[in-house]
């Protein structure tokens, strides 16, 4: 197998034997990125001289016999919402196009300390809004199993970076759904923590109470490894949480003896494609194999859940994105005449159709006359699912679901309807909403051979049960072994 095409706990197996160097594994990506990206298009920018020096600087430290971290000089790829000190984060706007971010974000801080290496930034819908990546000012990535198709998103570039072997992992983020969905559709895994696990500090805030940054990887192995790398309290963000010191590969064991798993009958209804559901309960009856209970259950106050998430986020968006106004940083308009002319024109000319949509709508749930019958009715609903949840936890460990109700859709295919695209999140919106740790696992393939991935929903803070199941559905499937490498060309 080529360097590229190896997991991150194999390339750290090599370097610990001194089979090879990060210099080599580093520049097997950037040769990998320069033969297969003007494709897939998954980088909006890349860092190869600074990414060299830093691989080539862990290798000399390593050959000193300094103490350096055991996954110093792993390459990694990071969605282009999350700060990095003087590089630009772009948000794939117009309206942050040349804007340098001059801090780190935590998460970078904590890779910073294991020095592992950054290839670059990668695409996503504008503002992290949207499911397929069309949103983006810049361009359009493809799904690498098929050029003709979307990734997914918002965490597109990042999930087609690691379907693709341009990355062997990922940084995601992930609000109703975008490092899960983007996932399942690229035939990766894709986790998304518990609200709070990870800190949100750096992170270009899209929808507050329910942005979520997490690891989209190969396997799930390399999954609990980065999230080791990423979890933890920190100060800065007020709503980051304590949970103490945690080795989430300890949970990676083959064994799903004694676990009952709920499967939401309404997750199954109309709208999920037939061989969606086919794969999914294909997987129910494998875990059922293996020695986990598996039972039907309901979750119906779920079908209000996508209605809550677009009040909530376009509220919370409207907020956050009024800090783009043309006068403290990012694009301001040269067509004015006065202060007025800079607001409206900066904000006409720098956002995207479908950001303009969802401030739009946010602004309005917000406004005098409409926030008692829509922003706080949501928030009352927010409560409901999440007790919700809490009432099946009681009885079950994991809840097992779809993630996506189609494999990956044609580019172009559902750009006029977004109604039509706002569905495609309708199986990973109600997590955000209660704020829980989900995983998109890769389980088979469609007719048109593209991937299907089936999701794991747990108690909050509880990812060790989720990595335990997806591991050892993992370890007793053959997916990953079948998967095939990425022949595409550029085009």
């Amino acid at each position: 197998m080529e360097l590229y095409e190896l997991t991150v706990h194999e390339l750290v197996e090599k370097l610990e034997k001194g089979e090879v160097t990060s210099e080599e594994i580093t520049k097997s990506y950037f040769d990998r990125i320069k033969e297969k990206d003007s494709a897939v298009k998954a980088y909006v920018s890349t860092m190869e001289e600074t990414a060299l020096e830093k691989a080539r600087s862990v290798d000399e430290a390593r050959k000193a016999g300094k103490t350096v971290g055991k996954y110093a000089g792993i390459p990694i790829g990071i969605k282009d919402n999350l700060c990095i000190t003087g590089t630009k984060t772009t948000c794939s706007s117009k309206m942050l196009e040349n804007f340098v971010a001059p801090y780190n974000a935590t998460v970078i801080e904590k890779l910073n300390k294991e020095d592992l290496v950054y290839l670059g930034k990668t695409n996503l819908d504008e503002f992290a809004m949207g499911s397929s990546t069309e949103n983006s000012a810049f361009f359009d990535t493809k799904n690498p199993w098929d050029l003709d198709r979307v990734p997914g998103g918002s965490s597109g570039g990042s999930a087609a970076a690691v379907a693709a072997d341009i990355a062997p992992w990922a940084l995601g983020s992930d609000t109703g759904g975008s490092i899960r969905q983007p996932s399942s559709l690229c035939g990766v895994v894709g986790f998304k923590p518990t609200y709070g696990l990870v800190s949100r500090y750096g992170l270009v805030a899209f929808a507050s109470s329910l942005d979520q940054i997490g690891p989209i990887t190969k396997d799930v192995t390399d999954s609990a490894i980065l999230l080791n790398l990423i979890a933890g309290h920190d100060s800065k963000d007020s709503t980051s949480v304590d949970v103490g010191e945690k080795d989430y590969t300890q949970a990676l064991k083959n064994d799903v003896k004694g676990m009952k798993i709920g499967l939401p009958k309404e997750y199954f209804g109309e709208g999920i494609n037939p061989e969606v559901k086919e794969a999914v309960l294909a997987v129910a009856k494998k875990y059922e194999e293996l020695g986990a209970t598996v039972e039907e259950c309901s979750f119906d106050v779920g079908q209000y859940a996508t209605s809550v998430y677009y009040v909530i986020a376009d509220a919370e968006a409207s907020s956050n994105l009024g800090r783009f106004d043309g006068i403290r940083y990012g694009f301001r308009s040269e067509k004015f005449e006065n202060l007025k002319d800079i607001y409206k024109n900066s904000r006409s000319e720098g956002f995207g159709p479908e950001v303009k949509r969802r401030i739009m709508i946010g602004t309005y749930v917000l406004s005098s006359g409409y926030y008692d019958a829509y922003y706080k009715k949501a928030q009352k609903v927010r409560t409901v699912i999440k007790n919700s949840y809490n009432e099946l936890f009681e009885k079950y460990d994991l809840l097992l679901t779809p993630v996506s109700p189609t494999t990956a859709f044609k580019i172009g295919e559902k750009c006029d309807n977004p109604l039509e695209m706002y569905i495609a999140d309708i199986c990973t919106v109600p997590v955000n909403i209660g704020g829980l740790p989900g995983m998109s696992i890769p389980c088979a393939l469609d007719s048109n051979g593209l991937p299907i991935g089936f999701q794991l929903i747990g108690k909050a803070f509880d990812e060790e049960t989720i990595l335990r199941a997806a591991y050892t559905y993992e370890q007793n499937s053959n997916f990953r072994e079948n998967r095939p490498t990425f022949k595409g060309g550029n085009k």
